[in-house]
């Protein structure tokens, strides 16, 4: 019995990193938080979430739009595509050697039948998460739909 105890602590231990010798930090994978925190800003202006999506956008963004409401008017008015996309797809990402900016392509076919490709920068913020520094979208004339 003690030995199962034993032999399940010491797996515990060697799963979540906790063994007596030095840890090591697993790196997170840069490129998949970036299309993480798109997609969480894209669910946001799905649902019509003004806060949660404003709670993706970098200092610098918020200082040119210093309230959700003002960000999310801007995002209708000049990101149609993005504040509702029909079906999206991520393409093309690139990371710094550093690990702190991000670029992420993403196509979106509108639920107008037009299609976008859309650039994403995001920097890594201080808590090591990335946010949304800026966006061009560009219509997608040659694109064969996604």
């Amino acid at each position: 019995m003690r030995m199962r105890i034993g032999m399940a602590l010491f797996l515990v231990a060697v799963l979540t990193g906790t063994s007596t010798g030095a840890q090591q930090a697993v790196p997170a994978d840069p490129a998949g938080l970036a299309k993480g925190v798109i997609e969480q800003q894209i669910a946001a202006f799905l649902n019509d979430d003004a806060a949660t999506a404003y709670s993706f956008a970098s200092p610098e963004i918020k200082s040119v739009f210093p309230d959700p409401e003002r960000f999310f008017e801007m995002v209708k008015k000049s990101y149609g595509p993005v504040y509702r996309p029909g079906n999206y797809a991520f393409g093309r990402n690139q990371v710094s050697p550093d690990g702190t900016v991000a670029f992420q392509e993403v196509l979106i076919s509108a639920p107008d039948g037009k299609d976008w490709a859309v650039y994403y920068e995001l920097k890594r913020q201080k808590d090591g998460n990335f946010a949304i520094n800026g966006v061009r979208i560009k219509r997608e004339t040659s694109s064969q739909g996604i």
